[in-house]
Parts: structure tokens; sequence; C-alpha cells
């Protein structure tokens, strides 16, 4: 992972995870198991830390669930926030449950005692609070001064916040600001920069399904990291969790802000195109992504024809390059061989496998 030197926020712990302050931005998701279950809760988390999830949010909605919330604790060693919404208590009970970070929205927790009560027990056991601010959750003094949901509301309900914490005496604090609507949460975030240097956990919130959610966020997240924006992201879908994780990670790897497990660089074909490169292209990036032996990081080209075929697979670790039906294979921009069409992905893959048994022959 690469460490970011344009990020300004503070640093921040969260159990074994540093974020802010140009540390390695951090993928989020959130567990969607009944909150009830335990051994449902550890199950899936078990799953997306194997996917490379780096943080894990629960929700915290009953005294049962922090009562599971405290088992799950004791049985895992990934960082944990618990997300709490209009019961205090539940956050006092997370916190002394053994929360990494707890999430709230002060305008739903109740009075300012009541928040004092969380930032308390949350100063006592130095655990960061993130100020969570949504769309669809704005305080109404603002939607009647702004007459609408906005960017320029949404950031002053979140530094509003932030200040009403930093008054009690306690400044470890993530701010997000979430909203469906990219463009607003973009211009959102870029208010609130210029104004803080606590670190944002950044997102597109309610994106939508694994199609649609996914051009949401890679917009919206892809922007914000892109302007120096962003210490924990996450994709929020309406699909599986681990999905949120895989393509967290490939929005940092796009945006070069993550090693990538393999960069893939493919034509997207056209008339001069003689091989099945779409269905050529598919199997050599499943195989040697689904291959243990494979290390991460290698630049592998399958191109189609002899027009930017030499080039691109001359730049790259291992190449194709297509003919009529049939392909070279290419390694580090030399030709080793001519192969015919239905053979190409098996001898690309024994190549890169024998060649990185001898890398210095």
């Amino acid at each position: 992972m690469q460490v970011r030197t344009m990020n300004k926020t503070k640093q921040v712990k969260i159990r074994n995870i540093t974020i802010g302050g140009g540390a390695p931005i951090a993928i989020q998701s959130m567990c969607n198991e009944d909150p009830h279950d335990a051994e449902a809760l550890l199950a899936q988390i078990r799953r997306l830390q194997s996917a490379g999830c780096d943080i894990v949010r629960l929700t915290v909605p009953d005294q049962e669930a922090l009562n599971v919330f405290a088992e799950v604790r004791k049985q895992t060693d990934m960082p944990l926030v618990a997300d709490i919404h209009f019961d205090y208590r539940l956050a006092i009970g997370a916190i002394e449950a053994g929360a990494d970070k707890i999430r709230i929205n002060p305008g739903n927790i109740g009075s300012e005692d009541r928040v004092r009560a969380v930032v308390e027990k949350a100063k006592e056991y130095n655990v960061p609070i993130r100020v969570g601010v949504n769309s669809g959750s704005l305080e109404k003094d603002l939607l009647e001064k702004y007459g609408h949901v906005c960017a320029e509301a949404l950031a002053e309900s979140a530094l509003l916040n932030t200040k009403m914490i930093e008054d009690m005496g306690y400044d470890n604090l993530v701010i997000s600001i979430k909203s469906s609507d990219p463009k607003m949460n973009y211009d959102a975030y870029m208010i609130a920069a210029e104004k803080t240097d606590h670190p944002f956990h950044v997102g597109v919130t309610e994106a939508g399904t694994a199609h649609s959610g996914k051009v949401k966020s890679a917009v919206g997240i892809g922007a914000l990291l892109l302007a120096g924006i962003g210490d924990t992201i996450r994709v929020s879908l309406t699909a599986d969790p681990v999905e949120e994780v895989i393509f967290g990670r490939q929005i940092l790897e796009a945006c070069g802000l993550r090693k990538p497990r393999l960069d893939l660089v493919a034509c997207p074909t056209c008339g001069r195109t003689k091989i099945d490169l779409e269905a050529l292209a598919d199997q050599v990036e499943r195989r040697l992504l689904d291959d243990a032996d494979i290390p991460d990081g290698l630049k592998v080209s399958v191109m189609g024809c002899v027009v930017n075929g030499p080039g691109e697979a001359g730049g790259s670790d291992y190449g194709i390059c297509g003919g009529q039906g049939e392909g070279l294979i290419m390694v580090r921009g030399k030709v080793v061989e001519k192969v015919k069409e239905e053979e190409l992905c098996d001898e690309l893959l024994r190549v890169i496998k024998e060649d990185l048994k001898h890398p210095e022959e």
C-alpha cells in the first residue's frame, strides 16, 4: 500500500489500524447479519477479513445486540465499530464492551448531556468517535436555513457536531458525510476539508445494487481520493458486504493508492481483432487472480492486433499480442513464441510460472 503525502488530517488509531495523516487508506464494511446472532456475525467477519477488509461496523440497536457485540468482541481481533442511534446508553455500553470506534449522529442521540456522557466514556477509554451525518437525517434547523438538503447543509452539520464534541474536550474524531448523490457528496467533503483536520471516512451512501452502486461509488469515492480526501472508505452496496470490500480495493488500486493484485491491460477490440479477445481476457484475468502462485502486482497485457499490441505488451511484464487465430506470447517486451488461439491462455500461464522460477534466465 502506498502512503499519501497530500492528506493533512490528524492520525487516529482504531485498534491496530492507523488512519489519517497520510497512513494507508483503510477499507471498511458493515455486517448485515442479524445483530443478535453472534455466530453469523463472526462468520461474516471472517469472510470480510479474508476479502481484505480492515475495519468492520456492527449495528447495536438494543441491549440484546449489545450483549452479542460484547461476545463477538471476545472472539475476533478485527477492529470493530459500534453503530449507535438514539440510545446513548448503548454507545456507553459498546465502549465498555471493547468497541474500537463508535459511530454516532449527535443529532439523534438526544440532549447535550447525553452526548457529553458518551464523550466522557470515549475519553476514558480513548475510543475514537465517528461523527456521522447523512442526507436523510439532516437537522431540521439546517433544512429550514437552506430550504433543502445540499452540500453546504451537510458540511455545516458535520462541522457543528464535531465542534460540539471538541468543546467537550475531546478531539479523537473521524468525520463522515454521506449522500446518495455523488456530486453533493463530493461538494460537501470539499467544503468540510477546508475547515477541519480530522480524518474523513468517505463513501456514497445507499449507492444501490452491485451494478449501479459500483458506478456511483467509483465516481464519488474515486473523485475524493484523487483530490486527497479520505482516510477510510466504504462502498455501500445492496449486496453481500464482501462485494463492498472487493470493489473498495479496486477503487484504491485504480487511484494508485494500493498495489494491484493484477494490472491487466486489455484493448477494447475493433474490426482488426481476429481472435475472441473478450473471452481470452476474462479467462486470463480469472486464472491469474485465482492462482495462489502468481504474485501481486504483475502487469499483463492481452491485446488483439498488431497496431497497439506489441507496444502495450512490450511495456508489460507479460503479454499476448493477437493475430489471425493465433497470438504472440511476450515476456518483458520480447516475443518468446507464437501460439494457436485456443492455447494462448494455458501457454501464457505456463510461461509466467516458468519465468518466475528462473527470473535471471
